[in-house]
């Protein structure tokens, strides 16, 4: 990746967006199996060489969230895919984060995605057609297109559960620090609910 200022902003807003996820004593209560990615793509990003990522991921340690790796362009490949796809119906989103999904946590971010008014979806992988389910890292578009509502791109959405699947949430808006500061706030809801 050639150094550039807007590289280096991408790149900046992402440090500054793991940091405050670290901060959170609440985040590891979204801690998916697959652990948690949070992507920075460029504008207009075309490859997942053009997207920023957290090198390992995000993971539990000594109960706090903890960055594995460094970032680095090119790190994540499935997060990196969905903000490309996405960039392509608003040219707005350039970020990203996943996090766990049940039942809970579904109630909870309605909640939020009403309260904040923020579109919501949700995508059930076992309608996905063969032609794209069968075929390693083809299902992305299909996957998006499943969220667009009248008024866009759902900014929170969550897949159920499909062939070989973990249900997984997932954030997308207009920078990293935002997604993380979206899904910190999630976590803190989801704790409250959990501890009545």
């Amino acid at each position: 990746m050639k150094l550039t200022r807007e590289s280096q902003l991408v790149m900046g807003n992402l440090v500054a967006a793991v940091t405050l996820l670290e901060q959170s004593a609440d985040f590891p209560l979204l801690m998916p199996e697959v652990r948690v990615n949070i992507v920075h793509a460029l504008p207009g990003a075309k490859s997942v060489d053009e997207v920023a990522a957290i090198d390992g991921r995000i993971t539990v340690v000594n109960g706090w969230p903890r960055a594995s790796g460094l970032p680095r362009w090119g790190a994540s490949d499935h997060m990196a895919r969905l903000i490309i796809e996405v960039q392509k119906y608003d040219k707005n989103i350039n970020a990203g984060i996943n996090f766990k999904c049940d039942k809970e946590i579904i109630d909870v971010v309605k909640e939020y995605s009403r309260q904040k008014d923020l579109t919501f979806s949700f995508v059930d992988r076992t309608n996905e057609p063969p032609e794209f389910a069968d075929q390693d890292k083809s299902s992305m578009p299909w996957i998006v297109k499943q969220v667009i509502t009248p008024c866009g791109v759902a900014r929170l959405f969550y897949e159920g559960d499909g062939w070989g699947k973990e249900p997984l949430f997932f954030t997308i808006g207009r920078d990293a620090v935002e997604v993380a500061r979206m899904a910190i706030d999630i976590a803190k809801l989801y704790h409250k609910k959990m501890t009545g």
